[in-house]
Protein backbone atom coordinates (compact mmCIF):
# COMPACT_ATOMS: atom_id res chain seq x y z
CA UNK A 1 0.00 0.00 0.00
CA UNK A 2 2.67 2.52 1.03
CA UNK A 3 4.70 1.74 -1.93
CA UNK A 4 2.23 2.48 -4.13
CA UNK A 5 1.38 5.17 -2.79
CA UNK A 6 4.65 6.40 -3.09
CA UNK A 7 5.27 5.72 -6.66
CA UNK A 8 2.14 7.89 -7.76
CA UNK A 9 3.82 10.73 -5.80
CA UNK A 10 6.81 10.55 -7.46
CA UNK A 11 5.22 10.54 -10.95
CA UNK A 12 3.51 13.91 -9.09
CA UNK A 13 6.20 15.61 -8.55
CA UNK A 14 8.20 14.02 -11.71
CA UNK A 15 5.45 16.28 -13.51
CA UNK A 16 5.87 19.67 -11.92
CA UNK A 17 9.36 19.39 -12.15
CA UNK A 18 9.85 19.02 -16.19
CA UNK A 19 6.97 20.88 -17.18
CA UNK A 20 9.32 23.21 -19.86
CA UNK A 21 10.56 19.11 -21.39
CA UNK A 22 6.89 18.37 -21.99
CA UNK A 23 5.77 21.26 -24.42
CA UNK A 24 8.94 20.55 -26.49
CA UNK A 25 7.78 16.90 -26.56
CA UNK A 26 3.92 18.23 -27.80
CA UNK A 27 5.84 20.02 -30.49
CA UNK A 28 7.80 17.04 -31.92
CA UNK A 29 4.75 14.91 -31.83
CA UNK A 30 2.97 17.82 -33.68
CA UNK A 31 5.54 17.87 -36.65
CA UNK A 32 5.90 14.36 -36.74
CA UNK A 33 2.02 14.33 -37.40
CA UNK A 34 2.05 16.92 -40.57
CA UNK A 35 5.00 14.75 -42.09
CA UNK A 36 3.44 12.24 -41.77
CA UNK A 37 -0.24 13.33 -43.17
CA UNK A 38 1.92 15.46 -45.92
CA UNK A 39 3.25 11.12 -46.48
CA UNK A 40 -0.33 9.87 -47.49
CA UNK A 41 -1.32 12.99 -49.60
CA UNK A 42 1.66 12.02 -51.42
CA UNK A 43 1.22 8.23 -51.54
CA UNK A 44 -2.65 8.87 -52.45
CA UNK A 45 -1.69 11.55 -54.99
CA UNK A 46 0.62 8.51 -56.46
CA UNK A 47 -1.77 6.02 -56.57
CA UNK A 48 -4.15 8.37 -58.16
CA UNK A 49 -1.32 8.58 -60.82
CA UNK A 50 -0.97 4.89 -60.99
CA UNK A 51 -4.57 4.08 -62.02
CA UNK A 52 -4.56 6.78 -64.58
CA UNK A 53 -1.53 5.27 -66.27
CA UNK A 54 -3.23 2.34 -65.77
CA UNK A 55 -6.60 3.60 -67.65
CA UNK A 56 -4.68 5.09 -70.42
CA UNK A 57 -2.57 1.52 -70.87
CA UNK A 58 -6.15 -0.30 -71.32
CA UNK A 59 -7.81 2.16 -73.53
CA UNK A 60 -4.26 2.08 -76.06
CA UNK A 61 -4.85 -1.99 -75.89
CA UNK A 62 -8.24 -1.84 -76.30
CA UNK A 63 -8.57 0.88 -79.16
CA UNK A 64 -5.43 -1.11 -81.40
CA UNK A 65 -7.98 -4.48 -80.72
CA UNK A 66 -10.82 -3.08 -81.87
CA UNK A 67 -8.54 -1.20 -85.09
CA UNK A 68 -6.99 -4.92 -85.54
CA UNK A 69 -10.51 -6.38 -85.48
CA UNK A 70 -11.89 -3.85 -88.50
CA UNK A 71 -8.86 -4.40 -90.05
CA UNK A 72 -9.47 -8.24 -89.97
CA UNK A 73 -13.10 -7.85 -90.73
CA UNK A 74 -12.65 -5.53 -94.08
CA UNK A 75 -10.51 -8.25 -95.30
CA UNK A 76 -12.52 -11.05 -94.86
CA UNK A 77 -15.17 -8.87 -96.19
CA UNK A 78 -13.09 -7.77 -99.48
CA UNK A 79 -12.49 -11.63 -99.56
CA UNK A 80 -15.63 -12.42 -99.79
CA UNK A 81 -16.71 -10.09 -102.30
CA UNK A 82 -13.84 -11.35 -104.43
CA UNK A 83 -14.78 -14.72 -104.24
CA UNK A 84 -18.21 -13.88 -105.22
CA UNK A 85 -17.06 -12.24 -107.96
CA UNK A 86 -14.92 -14.87 -109.04
CA UNK A 87 -18.00 -17.25 -108.89
CA UNK A 88 -20.45 -15.23 -110.80
CA UNK A 89 -18.18 -14.49 -113.19
CA UNK A 90 -16.93 -18.25 -113.76
CA UNK A 91 -20.52 -18.88 -114.14
CA UNK A 92 -22.02 -16.56 -116.79
CA UNK A 93 -18.36 -17.41 -118.43
CA UNK A 94 -16.78 -21.03 -118.19
CA UNK A 95 -13.66 -19.99 -120.24
CA UNK A 96 -13.20 -16.77 -119.97
CA UNK A 97 -11.53 -16.51 -116.50
CA UNK A 98 -8.08 -17.88 -116.64
CA UNK A 99 -6.92 -17.16 -113.39
CA UNK A 100 -4.14 -18.08 -110.73
CA UNK A 101 -7.01 -18.82 -108.33
CA UNK A 102 -8.75 -21.97 -109.90
CA UNK A 103 -7.35 -24.43 -111.53
CA UNK A 104 -8.38 -25.28 -115.32
CA UNK A 105 -10.22 -27.74 -116.77
CA UNK A 106 -10.78 -29.14 -120.21
CA UNK A 107 -14.59 -30.31 -121.06
CA UNK A 108 -15.48 -32.82 -123.59
CA UNK A 109 -16.43 -30.13 -126.29
CA UNK A 110 -15.12 -28.52 -129.18
CA UNK A 111 -13.75 -25.33 -128.09
CA UNK A 112 -13.84 -22.49 -130.79
CA UNK A 113 -10.39 -20.24 -131.39
CA UNK A 114 -11.11 -17.87 -128.78
CA UNK A 115 -11.75 -20.85 -126.52
CA UNK A 116 -9.10 -22.53 -126.88
CA UNK A 117 -6.20 -19.17 -126.48
CA UNK A 118 -8.25 -18.68 -123.22
CA UNK A 119 -7.62 -22.57 -122.47
CA UNK A 120 -3.28 -21.95 -122.89
CA UNK A 121 -4.00 -18.61 -121.34
CA UNK A 122 -4.86 -20.49 -118.13
CA UNK A 123 -3.08 -23.51 -117.99
CA UNK A 124 -0.31 -21.09 -118.62
CA UNK A 125 -1.25 -18.51 -115.94
CA UNK A 126 -2.07 -21.35 -113.21
CA UNK A 127 1.25 -23.44 -113.93
CA UNK A 128 3.77 -20.68 -114.67
CA UNK A 129 6.49 -22.94 -112.94
CA UNK A 130 6.04 -25.50 -115.70
CA UNK A 131 5.14 -23.93 -118.84
CA UNK A 132 5.97 -21.15 -121.50
CA UNK A 133 2.97 -19.79 -123.81
CA UNK A 134 4.44 -18.42 -126.83
CA UNK A 135 3.47 -16.63 -130.14
CA UNK A 136 5.02 -18.19 -133.53
CA UNK A 137 2.84 -15.93 -135.60
CA UNK A 138 -0.58 -15.13 -137.09
CA UNK A 139 -2.31 -16.58 -140.11
CA UNK A 140 -3.86 -15.31 -142.97
CA UNK A 141 -6.62 -13.71 -140.90
CA UNK A 142 -4.61 -12.74 -138.25
CA UNK A 143 -5.51 -15.05 -135.99
CA UNK A 144 -2.64 -16.25 -133.67
CA UNK A 145 -0.78 -19.18 -133.60
CA UNK A 146 0.42 -20.02 -130.49
CA UNK A 147 2.57 -22.66 -128.96
CA UNK A 148 2.40 -23.82 -124.93
CA UNK A 149 5.61 -25.04 -123.57
CA UNK A 150 5.92 -27.73 -120.94
CA UNK A 151 8.74 -28.51 -119.30
CA UNK A 152 10.51 -28.62 -115.81
CA UNK A 153 12.63 -25.32 -116.70
CA UNK A 154 10.16 -23.50 -119.44
CA UNK A 155 12.04 -21.09 -121.76
CA UNK A 156 15.42 -22.69 -121.29
CA UNK A 157 16.97 -25.43 -123.72
CA UNK A 158 19.10 -27.85 -120.85
CA UNK A 159 21.78 -29.22 -122.78
CA UNK A 160 21.52 -32.94 -123.19
CA UNK A 161 17.41 -32.60 -123.07
CA UNK A 162 15.16 -33.19 -126.21
CA UNK A 163 12.55 -31.45 -127.68
CA UNK A 164 9.61 -32.65 -129.41
CA UNK A 165 6.65 -31.21 -131.12
CA UNK A 166 2.83 -32.00 -131.50
CA UNK A 167 0.83 -30.26 -133.82
CA UNK A 168 -2.70 -30.51 -135.06
CA UNK A 169 -5.52 -29.05 -137.32
CA UNK A 170 -3.33 -28.00 -140.54
CA UNK A 171 -6.56 -29.28 -142.07
CA UNK A 172 -8.97 -26.73 -140.15
CA UNK A 173 -11.99 -29.58 -140.53
CA UNK A 174 -10.04 -31.84 -139.23
CA UNK A 175 -10.50 -31.37 -135.24
CA UNK A 176 -10.47 -34.27 -132.85
CA UNK A 177 -6.76 -33.19 -132.88
CA UNK A 178 -7.12 -30.06 -131.28
CA UNK A 179 -9.21 -31.38 -128.82
CA UNK A 180 -6.44 -34.25 -128.11
CA UNK A 181 -3.76 -31.90 -127.51
CA UNK A 182 -5.73 -29.90 -124.72
CA UNK A 183 -6.46 -32.88 -123.00
CA UNK A 184 -2.50 -34.03 -123.49
CA UNK A 185 -1.94 -30.41 -121.84
CA UNK A 186 -3.92 -30.73 -118.96
CA UNK A 187 -2.87 -34.92 -118.45
CA UNK A 188 0.74 -33.57 -118.29
CA UNK A 189 0.26 -30.57 -116.21
CA UNK A 190 -2.49 -31.83 -113.84
CA UNK A 191 -0.79 -35.39 -112.86
CA UNK A 192 2.97 -34.43 -112.71
CA UNK A 193 2.79 -33.90 -108.99
CA UNK A 194 1.21 -37.04 -108.48
CA UNK A 195 2.24 -39.49 -111.50
CA UNK A 196 6.37 -40.47 -111.57
CA UNK A 197 5.89 -41.51 -115.44
CA UNK A 198 4.61 -37.44 -115.81
CA UNK A 199 6.66 -36.20 -113.72
CA UNK A 200 9.68 -37.97 -115.67
CA UNK A 201 8.27 -36.94 -119.29
CA UNK A 202 7.94 -33.37 -118.01
CA UNK A 203 12.01 -33.46 -116.02
CA UNK A 204 13.51 -34.98 -119.21
CA UNK A 205 12.02 -33.40 -122.17
CA UNK A 206 11.02 -29.81 -123.71
CA UNK A 207 7.82 -30.75 -125.40
CA UNK A 208 5.85 -27.91 -127.25
CA UNK A 209 2.21 -28.50 -128.11
CA UNK A 210 0.96 -26.49 -131.40
CA UNK A 211 -3.23 -27.18 -131.15
CA UNK A 212 -3.99 -25.40 -134.50
CA UNK A 213 -1.68 -24.02 -137.05
CA UNK A 214 -5.04 -23.01 -139.62
CA UNK A 215 -7.01 -21.36 -137.20
CA UNK A 216 -8.87 -20.09 -140.13
CA UNK A 217 -9.75 -23.38 -141.93
CA UNK A 218 -11.01 -23.76 -138.38
CA UNK A 219 -13.49 -21.21 -138.10
CA UNK A 220 -15.07 -22.14 -141.52
CA UNK A 221 -15.41 -25.67 -141.10
CA UNK A 222 -18.68 -27.23 -139.42
CA UNK A 223 -19.57 -30.01 -136.61
CA UNK A 224 -20.97 -33.16 -137.57
CA UNK A 225 -19.07 -33.10 -141.40
CA UNK A 226 -17.92 -36.58 -141.55
CA UNK A 227 -15.92 -36.56 -144.54
CA UNK A 228 -16.50 -33.07 -145.89
CA UNK A 229 -13.27 -30.59 -147.82
CA UNK A 230 -14.97 -27.39 -146.07
CA UNK A 231 -12.89 -25.57 -143.81
CA UNK A 232 -9.75 -27.95 -144.91
CA UNK A 233 -7.99 -25.50 -146.48
CA UNK A 234 -6.51 -22.00 -145.01
CA UNK A 235 -8.27 -18.74 -146.10
CA UNK A 236 -6.22 -18.15 -149.06
CA UNK A 237 -8.09 -22.04 -150.13
CA UNK A 238 -4.41 -23.15 -150.14
CA UNK A 239 -4.05 -26.99 -149.10
CA UNK A 240 -1.17 -25.81 -145.95
CA UNK A 241 -0.18 -30.00 -146.11
CA UNK A 242 0.72 -29.67 -149.36
CA UNK A 243 2.52 -26.33 -149.39
CA UNK A 244 6.26 -27.34 -148.28
CA UNK A 245 8.94 -27.44 -150.65
CA UNK A 246 8.97 -30.78 -151.78
CA UNK A 247 11.59 -32.97 -153.05
CA UNK A 248 10.13 -33.82 -156.67
CA UNK A 249 7.67 -32.19 -156.85
CA UNK A 250 7.14 -28.05 -158.10
CA UNK A 251 3.53 -27.06 -158.40
CA UNK A 252 1.69 -23.89 -158.00
CA UNK A 253 0.58 -25.58 -154.46
CA UNK A 254 3.80 -25.13 -152.85
CA UNK A 255 5.44 -22.83 -155.33
CA UNK A 256 5.46 -20.12 -152.57
CA UNK A 257 4.81 -21.27 -149.06
CA UNK A 258 1.64 -19.25 -147.41
CA UNK A 259 2.26 -17.36 -144.11
CA UNK A 260 0.75 -20.44 -141.98
CA UNK A 261 3.84 -22.51 -144.06
CA UNK A 262 6.51 -19.97 -143.37
CA UNK A 263 5.55 -19.44 -139.95
CA UNK A 264 5.81 -23.28 -138.96
CA UNK A 265 9.11 -23.63 -141.32
CA UNK A 266 10.60 -20.80 -139.64
CA UNK A 267 9.69 -21.86 -136.06
CA UNK A 268 10.63 -25.77 -136.35
CA UNK A 269 13.92 -24.10 -137.39
CA UNK A 270 14.36 -22.58 -134.24
CA UNK A 271 14.72 -25.23 -132.15
CA UNK A 272 16.46 -28.60 -132.00
CA UNK A 273 13.28 -31.18 -132.32
CA UNK A 274 13.63 -34.96 -132.26
CA UNK A 275 10.32 -36.00 -132.61
CA UNK A 276 7.06 -34.89 -134.23
CA UNK A 277 3.49 -36.11 -134.23
CA UNK A 278 0.90 -33.90 -136.23
CA UNK A 279 -2.75 -34.95 -135.78
CA UNK A 280 -5.24 -35.21 -139.05
CA UNK A 281 -8.24 -36.98 -139.05
CA UNK A 282 -10.30 -38.96 -141.60
CA UNK A 283 -8.70 -42.58 -141.23
CA UNK A 284 -7.41 -44.60 -138.27
CA UNK A 285 -3.90 -45.19 -139.19
CA UNK A 286 -0.15 -44.15 -138.57
CA UNK A 287 1.40 -42.38 -142.06
CA UNK A 288 5.01 -42.29 -141.97
CA UNK A 289 7.78 -41.31 -145.04
CA UNK A 290 7.79 -40.86 -147.63
CA UNK A 291 4.62 -39.42 -148.88
CA UNK A 292 5.58 -39.35 -152.47
CA UNK A 293 8.01 -40.08 -155.23
CA UNK A 294 8.67 -38.99 -158.43
CA UNK A 295 6.21 -40.65 -160.09
CA UNK A 296 3.58 -39.41 -157.52
CA UNK A 297 2.29 -43.02 -158.07
CA UNK A 298 0.92 -45.45 -155.32
CA UNK A 299 3.85 -47.30 -154.32
CA UNK A 300 5.77 -48.05 -151.07
CA UNK A 301 8.77 -44.80 -151.18
CA UNK A 302 10.55 -46.09 -148.23
CA UNK A 303 13.14 -43.47 -146.32
CA UNK A 304 16.46 -44.19 -144.98
CA UNK A 305 15.05 -44.77 -141.22
CA UNK A 306 12.01 -47.03 -142.86
CA UNK A 307 13.05 -49.19 -139.47
CA UNK A 308 12.85 -46.72 -137.44
CA UNK A 309 9.53 -44.79 -138.70
CA UNK A 310 7.85 -48.34 -138.71
CA UNK A 311 9.09 -48.64 -135.00
CA UNK A 312 7.64 -45.53 -133.50
CA UNK A 313 4.57 -46.00 -135.97
CA UNK A 314 3.88 -49.51 -133.96
CA UNK A 315 4.37 -48.29 -130.95
CA UNK A 316 1.62 -45.95 -131.00
CA UNK A 317 -0.83 -48.28 -132.90
CA UNK A 318 -0.08 -51.18 -130.79
CA UNK A 319 -1.46 -48.82 -127.41
CA UNK A 320 -4.35 -47.78 -129.33
CA UNK A 321 -7.34 -50.30 -128.28
CA UNK A 322 -7.54 -51.41 -132.15
CA UNK A 323 -5.68 -49.46 -134.51
CA UNK A 324 -3.28 -51.97 -134.44
CA UNK A 325 -5.63 -55.50 -133.72
CA UNK A 326 -7.99 -54.23 -135.88
CA UNK A 327 -5.10 -53.34 -139.33
CA UNK A 328 -6.49 -49.44 -139.43
CA UNK A 329 -10.28 -50.54 -139.94
CA UNK A 330 -12.31 -47.83 -138.78
CA UNK A 331 -15.26 -48.78 -136.31
CA UNK A 332 -17.32 -45.77 -137.58
CA UNK A 333 -16.72 -45.56 -141.27
CA UNK A 334 -18.37 -42.38 -143.04
CA UNK A 335 -18.98 -43.76 -146.31
CA UNK A 336 -19.39 -47.39 -145.69
CA UNK A 337 -15.52 -47.86 -146.88
CA UNK A 338 -13.24 -50.45 -145.59
CA UNK A 339 -9.90 -49.23 -145.24
CA UNK A 340 -7.15 -52.12 -144.71
CA UNK A 341 -3.62 -50.92 -142.80
CA UNK A 342 -1.53 -53.95 -141.81
CA UNK A 343 -0.84 -53.37 -137.96
CA UNK A 344 -2.40 -50.00 -138.60
CA UNK A 345 0.21 -48.20 -140.11
CA UNK A 346 1.52 -47.42 -143.71
CA UNK A 347 3.98 -46.05 -145.80
CA UNK A 348 2.56 -42.83 -146.75
CA UNK A 349 2.98 -43.02 -150.80
CA UNK A 350 1.62 -46.21 -150.53
CA UNK A 351 -1.52 -45.42 -149.47
CA UNK A 352 -1.48 -42.40 -151.66
CA UNK A 353 1.25 -39.56 -153.03
CA UNK A 354 1.34 -36.03 -151.53
CA UNK A 355 3.33 -33.40 -153.02
CA UNK A 356 4.26 -30.79 -150.30
CA UNK A 357 3.77 -32.35 -146.91
CA UNK A 358 4.88 -31.46 -144.23
CA UNK A 359 6.20 -34.71 -142.80
CA UNK A 360 8.63 -35.20 -145.83
CA UNK A 361 10.12 -31.53 -145.55
CA UNK A 362 10.84 -32.19 -142.00
CA UNK A 363 12.92 -35.13 -142.44
CA UNK A 364 14.73 -33.97 -145.44
CA UNK A 365 14.98 -30.35 -144.08
CA UNK A 366 16.02 -31.11 -140.21
CA UNK A 367 16.35 -33.24 -137.30
CA UNK A 368 13.55 -33.96 -136.77
CA UNK A 369 11.55 -37.49 -137.46
CA UNK A 370 7.39 -36.43 -138.16
CA UNK A 371 4.93 -39.03 -138.29
CA UNK A 372 1.64 -38.13 -139.50
CA UNK A 373 -1.15 -39.93 -137.36
CA UNK A 374 -4.63 -40.19 -138.03
CA UNK A 375 -6.91 -40.35 -135.13
CA UNK A 376 -10.39 -41.57 -136.41
CA UNK A 377 -12.45 -41.91 -139.58
CA UNK A 378 -15.01 -38.77 -138.92
CA UNK A 379 -12.89 -35.48 -139.34
CA UNK A 380 -15.47 -33.43 -137.46
CA UNK A 381 -17.69 -35.70 -134.88
CA UNK A 382 -20.03 -34.23 -132.28
CA UNK A 383 -18.60 -33.59 -129.15
CA UNK A 384 -19.86 -36.46 -127.27
CA UNK A 385 -17.81 -38.71 -128.77
CA UNK A 386 -14.40 -36.62 -128.19
CA UNK A 387 -14.70 -38.51 -124.56
CA UNK A 388 -14.09 -41.57 -126.34
CA UNK A 389 -11.27 -40.26 -128.44
CA UNK A 390 -9.35 -39.22 -125.64
CA UNK A 391 -9.63 -42.53 -123.86
CA UNK A 392 -8.61 -44.18 -126.78
CA UNK A 393 -5.05 -41.60 -127.97
CA UNK A 394 -4.38 -40.93 -124.40
CA UNK A 395 -1.69 -43.99 -124.09
CA UNK A 396 -0.91 -43.79 -127.67
CA UNK A 397 0.35 -40.45 -127.10
CA UNK A 398 2.19 -40.74 -124.28
CA UNK A 399 4.13 -43.85 -124.98
CA UNK A 400 4.96 -42.32 -128.19
CA UNK A 401 6.42 -39.56 -126.63
CA UNK A 402 8.06 -41.66 -123.90
CA UNK A 403 10.20 -42.72 -126.78
CA UNK A 404 11.86 -39.66 -127.77
CA UNK A 405 14.98 -40.88 -126.60
CA UNK A 406 15.12 -44.60 -128.47
CA UNK A 407 18.51 -44.58 -129.97
CA UNK A 408 21.52 -42.63 -129.28
CA UNK A 409 22.05 -39.20 -127.66
CA UNK A 410 25.03 -37.36 -126.64
CA UNK A 411 27.49 -34.37 -126.79
CA UNK A 412 30.16 -33.10 -129.15
CA UNK A 413 32.94 -31.04 -127.80
CA UNK A 414 36.88 -30.33 -128.69
CA UNK A 415 39.42 -31.29 -126.53
CA UNK A 416 38.78 -28.07 -124.71
CA UNK A 417 35.75 -29.33 -123.84
CA UNK A 418 33.85 -26.44 -125.78
CA UNK A 419 30.31 -27.24 -127.80
CA UNK A 420 30.93 -28.01 -131.19
CA UNK A 421 28.03 -27.01 -133.31
CA UNK A 422 26.98 -28.48 -136.34
CA UNK A 423 29.12 -31.42 -136.06
CA UNK A 424 27.62 -34.40 -138.23
CA UNK A 425 26.67 -37.61 -136.34
CA UNK A 426 26.22 -40.06 -139.36
CA UNK A 427 25.60 -43.65 -139.23
CA UNK A 428 27.27 -46.38 -141.16
CA UNK A 429 24.38 -47.52 -143.37
CA UNK A 430 21.55 -44.64 -143.16
CA UNK A 431 21.80 -42.25 -145.49
CA UNK A 432 20.69 -39.49 -143.32
CA UNK A 433 22.32 -37.34 -140.97
CA UNK A 434 21.71 -35.07 -138.12
CA UNK A 435 24.20 -32.18 -136.28
CA UNK A 436 24.58 -31.15 -133.48
CA UNK A 437 22.71 -28.06 -131.19
CA UNK A 438 24.99 -24.87 -130.35
CA UNK A 439 25.37 -26.66 -127.15
CA UNK A 440 27.20 -29.30 -128.70
CA UNK A 441 24.22 -32.44 -128.06
CA UNK A 442 22.70 -34.12 -130.89
CA UNK A 443 19.95 -36.70 -130.67
CA UNK A 444 19.74 -40.01 -133.35
CA UNK A 445 16.68 -41.76 -133.17
CA UNK A 446 17.35 -45.46 -133.77
CA UNK A 447 15.79 -48.72 -133.77
CA UNK A 448 16.55 -50.48 -130.46
CA UNK A 449 18.53 -54.12 -130.45
CA UNK A 450 21.15 -54.05 -132.72
CA UNK A 451 25.06 -52.32 -133.07
CA UNK A 452 25.70 -49.51 -134.68
CA UNK A 453 28.87 -47.88 -136.02
CA UNK A 454 28.81 -44.30 -135.17
CA UNK A 455 30.72 -41.17 -136.62
CA UNK A 456 31.17 -37.67 -135.65
CA UNK A 457 33.03 -35.17 -137.48
CA UNK A 458 33.24 -31.31 -138.73
CA UNK A 459 35.02 -29.86 -141.29
CA UNK A 460 38.66 -28.64 -139.48
CA UNK A 461 38.95 -30.90 -136.97
CA UNK A 462 39.22 -35.19 -136.83
CA UNK A 463 36.85 -37.36 -137.21
CA UNK A 464 35.71 -39.65 -134.07
CA UNK A 465 33.82 -43.49 -134.90
CA UNK A 466 32.30 -45.44 -131.80
CA UNK A 467 30.31 -49.09 -132.29
CA UNK A 468 26.96 -48.76 -129.87
CA UNK A 469 24.34 -51.43 -129.10
CA UNK A 470 21.35 -49.52 -128.81
CA UNK A 471 19.51 -50.53 -126.26
CA UNK A 472 16.24 -47.98 -125.04
CA UNK A 473 18.26 -45.21 -124.62
CA UNK A 474 22.14 -45.29 -124.99
CA UNK A 475 24.64 -42.08 -124.19
CA UNK A 476 27.85 -41.73 -126.52
CA UNK A 477 30.14 -38.45 -126.20
CA UNK A 478 32.68 -37.27 -129.03
CA UNK A 479 35.88 -35.29 -128.54
CA UNK A 480 37.18 -33.82 -131.57
CA UNK A 481 40.61 -32.34 -131.73
CA UNK A 482 41.65 -29.41 -134.35
CA UNK A 483 43.39 -30.21 -136.85
CA UNK A 484 47.14 -28.54 -137.09
CA UNK A 485 46.39 -26.99 -140.28
CA UNK A 486 43.43 -24.81 -139.58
Amino acid sequence: MDTSYDVSMTIVHGNNDHNNDDDDDDDDVQCTSNKSFNQSIANEQQRQRQIMNSWKILFHISARKILIGILIFLGILISLLLLGFILYYSIINRTEWPDQLRQPKIGYYHHNNNELLSILDAYSRYYPQLTRLYTIGYSNRKNPIKVLEISDQPGVHEPGEAEIKLIANIHGNEVVGRELLLHLIDHLLSTYHSNSSTRSLVDNLRIHIVPTINPDGYEDAMEGECMGLIGRSNANKIDLNRNFPDQFIHNDVNEEPEIETTIVMQWIKQYPFVLSVSLHGGALVVNYPFDNNKEMTKNETKCPDNDVFRHLSLIYSKNHPYMYANNGRCLDSCDGTDDYFLQGITNGAKWYPVAGGMQDWNYLNTNCFELTIEVGCKKYPFSNELETYWQQHQNSLLNLINSTYNGVHGFVHDNHGRPIELAIISVEGIDKNVTTYKTGDYWRLLTPGRPYRITASKYGYNSQTSVIFIHYSNQLNFTLYKLSSF
